[in-house]
């Protein structure tokens, strides 16, 4: 009995609808509309990084650009950032990253599979694929999982918390406190209904 894998062609035929259809290792999966912190957290790193990029000049950050690293691995991550020299290489005509940016950075959303996606699944791929640095942000613990590729791998650099500083060898110059990615969320809370 053969298995279907599913590949980059067969999104072509899924819904457009609200939903984000990802494949890995040929399997599809299916995400919700995320939580609105999530989309906070999101837009604030993707703000960070695109600021310190337009003062560099050294790359883009790009939020959930399509990433295709062959016909059966199609994603969708969060947040990227790409250098220049990565960036000519890997965009093609089609509007897609066609190989891995230095930084990929995954929030998590609630649920088991959501959480063994970004943390095995896409761990692995971004490990196989060459990504320099993986970040796992989780906005209900307000925690960053910090992946480096050491010996041809990613590996569990540290775990941030709000009070920690970020900095990486692969974003020169780049530096934030481990809270501003969350700052939204707290501004927004403060405003929130109480149920």
């Amino acid at each position: 009995m053969k298995t279907l894998r599913w590949t980059s062609q067969d999104m072509e035929i899924l819904p457009d609808d609200s939903k984000q259809y990802e494949i890995i290792d040929g399997e599809l999966y299916v995400s919700k509309q995320p939580h609105l912190h999530h989309q906070l957290v999101c837009t604030r790193i993707w703000e960070l990084l695109q600021v310190w990029s337009r003062q560099t000049k050294s790359g883009i950050a790009v939020h959930e650009p399509g990433v295709i690293f062959d016909a059966d691995d199609d994603v969708v991550p969060d947040v990227v950032w790409i250098s220049k020299k990565r960036y000519a290489l890997a965009c093609q005509p089609d509007g897609k990253l066609h190989s891995a940016p230095e930084l990929m950075v995954e929030i998590l959303s609630p649920g088991t599979l959501n959480e063994r996606r970004d943390r095995e699944f896409k761990l692995w791929l971004y490990s196989r694929r060459g990504v320099l640095e993986y970040w796992i942000i989780n906005w209900i613990e307000q925690r960053l999982d910090l992946y480096r590729r050491e010996e041809a791998e990613l590996k569990l650099h540290s775990t941030l918390y709000k009070t920690d500083t970020l900095k990486s060898p692969h974003l020169p110059g780049f530096t934030c406190q481990v809270s501003q990615f969350f700052d939204d969320i707290d501004d927004i809370i403060s405003i929130e209904p109480k149920h």
